[in-house]
């Protein structure tokens, strides 16, 4: 069952004020609000002293939004976790603008199981303490048929 999806996403090549420009990061998280019809309950974010960057972080009814910015290497990263399907939002053409970056990754993951995969799970418990088998002190957690 996927229970979510998440947008890992790096900007490169930012323009090092606009990276500390706290007025500009919300801005850019509020555009992937409204746009992708998203609801804030809340934010906290900090302005890191002088020449630092910023980091930001809006939590979702849908999840979690954040940014966090670093000035000295021209990059900025987010992610945005959603539990309901959304539309894909323009990362690198609003970062291109907003940011001034000259390269945009981004990286989606859907996060849980897809039920067809279930059956090809195993799970199994080796105890490595061959002196008392009956306690278990270690254990290693084994996937097998899975592919990552």
């Amino acid at each position: 069952m996927i229970v979510g999806t998440e947008w890992l996403v790096e900007a490169m090549g930012c323009d090092p004020d606009a990276l500390r420009d706290q007025d500009i990061l919300r801005a850019v998280l509020s555009g992937v609000i409204t746009e992708l019809g998203l609801k804030s309950v809340g934010s906290c974010w900090h302005k890191f002293e002088g020449e630092g960057g910023v980091t930001g972080l809006i939590a979702l009814t849908e999840s979690h939004l954040a940014c966090h910015t670093y000035p000295e290497y021209n990059t900025a990263t987010f992610n945005l976790y959603c539990c309901r399907t959304r539309p894909e939002w323009d990362w690198e053409g609003n970062l291109k603008v907003r940011l001034r970056a000259s390269a945009v990754r981004v990286t989606r993951i859907e996060r849980g199981i897809d039920q067809s995969q279930i059956s090809d799970l195993q799970f199994g418990i080796e105890s490595s303490n061959s002196e008392s088998p009956s306690e278990i002190s270690d254990f290693k957690f084994e996937i097998a048929g899975g592919s990552q």
